[in-house]
């Protein structure tokens, strides 16, 4: 609760030092360095191999240290160790960012024209912004606020809630490699493979968890029709090369009744993709907030189910995770231990 009451709060403040920018920092330097040593003459196996244990060495590494954070902070004192769980937590958070990343395209829209907001949505996107009209621009920021719901939103908070903060910061990490290395380029074909195929398994039940939940939360957003978003979401959910990322993509585009998705721009080739949604209408700048709000919303009711879940599941997710301080809560065997020896 604490988590998310900060990232509704404060988002990602440009003066606060962030940890996702570290695993970047430390995973591209890696790249880097295996690159110009053992990569070089490596075929696809070695650069597979390299992107899983390098996917590997740095989710231990960046969880382990979450993990003993927490529980260093829980040894002192229980307050302090919700306090640490907190701060994990809102690190792995990024609803707040999101919604304003995506209504900085459209006021850069406003004030700047189609120019201005294509540098907005090239912090945002991995497509070529260049080439995007006004409608593109809009329709590529209400994309990747869809399918973010699932990536930075729900998926954290299940396993937050779920599993606790390191396991969250596992998932973050894998999240942060996949946005960095998961593209089939020929640089990155293989050596991202691994980190691609974690996520898209860590993202399978919240995928599918955030579209149905997208759907209930149309009913509470102005001028969005969730029964578009749950037909939306039955026909179109598997109609991307990620298992996961048309599930809320598709929800959003039914509920808006715009057209998602369909062919782009990236690293100057068409890349062919199925569109999501019908044109029940063009698309529209205020479409930005409402799909903003729909996430919002989306991420409520989701924090909602799984605190129930957990709440309901307690004893036997506590049995099988007792012995893990970190995750689903720090009363377990270890710190108890960890208190016994120190006392």
């Amino acid at each position: 609760m604490l988590a998310v009451a900060a990232d509704l709060l404060l988002g990602d403040p440009r003066w606060l030092p962030h940890p996702v920018r570290w695993v970047g920092a430390v995973a591209l330097r890696a790249e880097s360095l295996l690159r110009r040593s053992v990569l070089r003459a490596a075929g696809p196996r070695g650069q597979f191999a390299a992107g899983a244990l390098l996917t590997t060495a740095l989710v231990v590494g960046f969880a382990g240290i979450a993990w003993a954070l927490v529980a260093a902070a829980y040894l002192a004192s229980d307050v302090l160790g919700v306090l640490a769980e907190a701060v994990v937590g809102f690190y792995c958070l990024a609803a707040r960012s999101l919604a304003g990343e995506a209504l900085a395209v459209v006021r850069a829209l406003r004030e700047g024209g189609v120019e201005a907001a294509r540098g907005a949505v090239a912090m945002i996107v991995g497509r070529d912004a260049r080439v995007l009209d006004r409608e593109g621009v809009l329709r590529a920021t209400v994309e990747t606020v869809a399918e973010n719901a699932t990536d930075a939103v729900v998926a954290p908070l299940f396993y937050l809630v779920l599993f606790g903060p390191a396991v969250a910061v596992a998932h973050k990490v894998v999240s942060t490699l996949d946005s960095l290395f998961g593209y089939c380029t020929p640089r990155f074909e293989w050596f991202g493979k691994a980190p691609a195929r974690i996520d898209d398994a860590l993202n399978f039940v919240p995928a599918r968890l955030a579209g149905l939940l997208m759907c209930a939360a149309a009913w509470l957003v102005p001028g969005a029709k969730a029964r578009g978003a749950l037909r939306a979401l039955r026909r179109d959910r598997l109609r991307h090369a990620s298992p996961n990322a048309a599930h809320t993509e598709a929800a959003t585009a039914g509920a808006l009744g715009i057209r998602l998705a369909g062919d782009a721009v990236y690293g100057g080739k068409v890349v062919r993709k199925p569109t999501l949604g019908d044109d029940v209408r063009p698309i529209e700048e205020s479409d930005v907030a409402r799909a903003s709000i729909l996430m919002m919303l989306t991420s409520g009711l989701a924090l909602a189910v799984l605190v129930g879940c957990h709440l309901a599941f307690a004893g036997g997710i506590e049995g099988v995770f007792a012995s893990l301080p970190g995750a689903c809560g720090f009363e377990g065997s270890m710190v108890t231990a960890m208190r016994e020896g120190a006392a």
